[in-house]
């Protein structure tokens, strides 16, 4: 696609048709936090956010994303990320992500987006997992949304819901000092144990796959990233068992952007240790007045009951679509 480009149809000839570029990155953010509000989402971004996911090893702004323009205005964008491994069962997977200004809904933004960044994914993911049996996800939203209507109307179905949680930090838990194990703050040496904990805690988990090296390395080093309210559990040798990872896209708020335990540490409630430790972190800090978190609907873990166990109570709910991806 090209940078300056247009459409030919009639009705979209106004638009302006590109790609995302780090000087864009503020009228990016402003349409972000915008479909944020008006889809009922929350997922809000800063312009230092989306200038790393520019940048996020894999994605290449220039051929795999499309940014649409009225004028000054960024009305609509949309991206493909295909990870550099499969997913857990073995499959080559594709993520689409996007959406339009409300006021420009209506008009086939949203179709001709997904035309253009469909076969991008897909040429991805068969030139990342040759052979393999594939799929593309994307976001539906909250239910009776106007994304999930077209992505139905493309072949998506949905596969899974997501509950949001929240808790306000008004009040800390007791912290317990479970026995054998410490509870500790994430530092630069704990990179890379809690990459092997996280790829064992989710080998297991419905949609995930390995995390490589430098992928983990970008999120654990994001600007976001919040390492000070966030909890490892260690073993007695020093490996890390269980972790609550927290990140701040929102002003007064937390999310926790992944809990894990390994398998041979189930069971034992450190997950919830841990998180009891981060909310009270969280609390002292008097810099947050809410913890979120996203988690998936028919977790194998029970993950809901754990959270709603320490004061967490559901917000809403949005879908994860998808298809497969013929065999070649």
């Amino acid at each position: 696609m090209s940078d300056q480009g247009t459409l030919s149809t009639a009705a979209q000839t106004a638009y302006r048709w590109g790609h995302l570029r780090p000087e864009d990155v503020t009228a990016w953010a402003d349409l972000v936090n915008h479909l944020a509000v008006v889809d009922r989402t929350e997922e809000s971004y800063g312009e230092a956010d989306l200038l790393e996911e520019l940048a996020f090893p894999g994605f290449d702004p220039a051929t795999d994303s499309v940014a649409v323009w009225d004028g000054t205005t960024m009305v609509a964008f949309a991206t493909a990320q295909v990870p550099q491994t499969p997913d857990h069962d073995g499959h080559g997977r594709g993520y689409l992500e996007g959406g339009v200004r409300e006021n420009h809904r209506g008009r086939g933004i949203g179709r001709r987006l997904m035309d253009l960044v469909e076969p991008r994914a897909a040429e991805l993911v068969t030139q990342r997992h040759p052979g393999l049996a594939a799929y593309l996800r994307a976001g539906g939203g909250l239910e009776g949304s106007s994304a999930s209507a077209m992505l139905a109307r493309r072949g998506y179905a949905v596969v899974r819901w997501y509950n949001f949680l929240t808790r306000p930090l008004r009040d800390s838990p007791a912290v317990p000092a479970p026995e054998g194990v410490a509870l500790v703050s994430p530092g630069p040496e704990h990179e890379a144990p809690a990459m092997l904990a996280h790829n064992a805690a989710f080998r297991d988990h419905w949609g995930s796959g390995p995390m490589a090296a430098e992928p983990w390395h970008e999120l654990w080093t994001a600007r976001a990233s919040r390492h000070d309210v966030s909890t490892l559990v260690l073993s007695p040798e020093g490996e890390v068992i269980a972790y609550v990872l927290c990140g701040q896209w929102v002003e007064r708020e937390l999310y926790v952007s992944i809990v894990g335990t390994v398998p041979s540490a189930r069971g034992r409630g450190l997950a919830a240790d841990a998180l009891r430790r981060t909310i009270s972190l969280a609390a002292a800090t008097g810099e947050f007045d809410l913890i979120g978190l996203d988690v998936d609907s028919e977790s194998l873990t029970g993950a809901t009951r754990l959270y709603e166990r320490v004061g967490f109570d559901l917000k809403h709910q949005t879908m994860a679509m998808q298809r497969d991806l013929p065999l070649d």
